[in-house]
């Protein structure tokens, strides 16, 4: 996965797994035109549009850890006691 955003694969892993139970196509395309806006306002859209025009590897400063967007408004993660 040389070259690729983490934010962006970290999403579309998640997209691809919370997707599978989706009770109809639509819910699935919601999901997915929000990342696809979510995603290109990000930093790492601009860097990697900039590294294409350098002609240079790009270095990704989004962090899954802080900057993975909330595209799922009503999921809320399993709890764990």
């Amino acid at each position: 996965m040389e070259n690729t955003a983490p934010v962006s694969v970290s999403l579309i892993r998640q997209m691809m797994w919370r997707n599978l139970g989706a009770s109809h196509p639509m819910d699935a395309h919601r999901v997915d035109s929000r990342a696809i806006q979510a995603r290109g306002r990000s930093r790492d859209a601009a860097e990697g549009v900039s590294a294409f025009l350098e002609k240079r590897a790009p270095i990704y400063p989004d962090q899954v850890s802080t900057d993975l967007p909330d595209i799922w408004p009503d999921w809320s993660p399993p709890k764990f006691s």
